[in-house]
């Protein structure tokens, strides 16, 4: 495919927080020593009293944020995935998810293309342990356009939201004026009936030039993103699932408890007659690296789900 501009998705996470801030008097940021990483100091420039950090205590500053929802604010409360869903799960569950709080959770930093920082950062864990916790909207936007109205969306949501934005600058290839977003709802960015491949984040513009080659070997692909991975868009699953008949899922996260498996489970309970299989991280851990080697090594790359497609 042509050369697109690149954004890593944690910038357009920090200009959409910006921009938002401007407009909404009640929304607040908390970080947890890595301003500067998730891009919150963006904000933080701008609004300083609206901007609070908490240290390295990330599960204090769900408390803090659940706090603060409780008193009709709006927080966001950022860190790296790794300690945003792993080292705070309990606060996240107890403190904001069973009292069904108006926290938005920015986590940076998902998935094996943290790249150098190693399997301790790469969280590939994260959509399995927020899917688990009821009531849990999460949100894994495909590019930085996506990213900004995740944002937006996630304000305008009453209750708890997750939302995972990468490290590494990715294909921006949605285009910003006439892009619509709507939790709980997939968008069909190709049409095929051969097969579907349903992504999510990153994975979504390696799906397109799967497609891409795949077409060229005679093959049809249909192309879905899913940002909204919880509460997922089960009628354009089905509907691949009844006219497509074979659903290839990516993801940059375990085939364990994530995009695949949830798409597994409305595909097996539905009764539709249709094969899935799933692009993920194969139940191992990350390694130390550059990020797009890495992504290639662990088979979360354009020719893996070709691979995977020919062989459905």
């Amino acid at each position: 495919m042509a050369d697109v501009k690149k954004m890593a998705t944690r910038d357009a996470y920090g200009a959409a927080l910006a921009e938002l801030g401007e407009e909404k008097q009640d929304l607040v940021v908390f970080e947890a020593d890595l301003a500067a990483a998730t891009k919150t100091g963006v904000f933080r420039k701008k609004f300083p009293e609206r901007h609070f950090e908490c240290g390295i205590a990330e599960g204090n500053m769900m408390a803090v944020a659940a706090g603060a929802a409780s008193m009709g604010l709006v927080p966001f409360a950022s860190s790296f995935a790794m300690f945003a869903a792993g080292r705070a799960f309990e606060q996240v569950r107890n403190s904001i998810g069973y009292p069904h709080l108006n926290v938005k959770i920015g986590a940076t930093h998902g998935g094996i293309s943290v790249g150098e920082d190693g399997a301790s950062h790469q969280c590939c864990e994260d959509f399995a342990l927020m899917r688990s916790i009821p009531g849990m909207v999460v949100l894994c936007p495909s590019d930085a356009v996506e990213a900004r109205a995740a944002v937006r969306a996630a304000y305008a949501h009453e209750g708890p939201v997750y939302l995972r934005f990468g490290r590494l600058a990715i294909p921006v290839f949605h285009d910003e004026e006439n892009f619509k977003f709507e939790i709980g709802k997939g968008e069909t960015l190709k049409e095929g009936d051969d097969v579907a491949i349903i992504a999510t984040g990153l994975m979504v513009y390696e799906a397109l030039e799967a497609a891409e080659q795949l077409k060229n070997e005679g093959v049809h692909a249909r192309v879905i993103n899913i940002c909204t991975i919880k509460p997922l868009d089960e009628e354009i699953v089905l509907k691949a699932a009844r006219e497509c008949g074979k659903i290839v899922t990516a993801e940059e996260h375990s085939i364990i408890g994530g995009l695949g498996e949830a798409v597994c489970a409305v595909v097996a309970e539905s009764g539709v007659p249709c094969k899935v299989k799933r692009v993920g991280v194969n139940d191992e851990f990350g390694h130390s690296g550059p990020a797009v080697p890495l992504l290639k090594q662990f088979g979360l790359s354009a020719e893996n789900i070709v691979k995977v497609a020919k062989e459905l």
